[in-house]
């Protein structure tokens, strides 16, 4: 490396600072593509690394396979364990799903209504998940987990917290979209253990 920048008539801290640079561009450049690999992980946590490949392309990233599995393994994406399908239905993951009886009901007090999602917070260098259970008539959370993954323990943390704040009255419906984490088994048997009614949006639209 000495005798190259001598030969290119370079400073030593020059070529340094120049191959720091890149660096930040580069990881600049990889920000950007994990940004988009998450939006398509959290949307469809079933997704593997093929068919995240194939989403990006659709959505115009030029991008190896390589390239998506050395992200993903650095963002802890492949290490999602894969789900039993237990029930066919319409969704994508193959588990069961239940109907929507969020959008008939009229709330007028707390604990009526539960609301849980997913979300993922980018950080310099890194990216974690957020899951949260909103009261739907106060707008308030009353639980929440932060993981480095999407396992199930994320949302099934979120929900104990929320178990543990409110105290759970008759007719309590939870509402989630349909991803892997809320009709997986564990998260549907908590639920129903503690005699709340289970509802899930329709049926996600195409990311793009």
């Amino acid at each position: 490396m000495r005798r190259m920048v001598e030969l290119g008539g370079v400073s030593r801290a020059s070529f340094y600072r120049s191959d720091e640079e890149e660096g930040s561009r580069r990881m600049d450049r990889d920000l950007d593509l994990r940004d988009a690999i998450q939006r398509i992980a959290v949307k469809w946590p079933s997704y593997g690394r093929p068919r995240i490949t194939a989403e990006l392309k659709r959505q115009g990233w030029k991008v190896g396979p390589n390239r998506v599995r050395r992200i993903m393994r650095e963002d802890n994406l492949l290490c999602v364990r894969k789900r039993k399908f237990v029930v066919t239905t319409d969704s994508r993951h193959g588990l069961k799903v239940y109907p929507n009886l969020a959008r008939e009901m009229e709330l007028s007090g707390i604990n009526q209504l539960w609301v849980a999602d997913i979300t993922y917070i980018r950080l310099e260098t890194e990216f974690v998940y957020l899951a949260v259970v909103i009261d739907a008539f106060s707008r308030r959370v009353i639980g929440w987990a932060l993981e480095r993954t999407l396992e199930d323990e994320l949302t099934l943390g979120a929900l104990r917290m929320a178990l543990s704040k409110r105290a759970i009255q008759p007719d309590l419906v939870h509402h989630s979209d349909r991803g892997s984490q809320y009709a997986s088994t564990d998260y549907t048997d908590l639920l129903k253990e503690h005699g709340i009614t289970i509802s899930m949006s329709r049926k996600r639209k195409s990311v793009g």
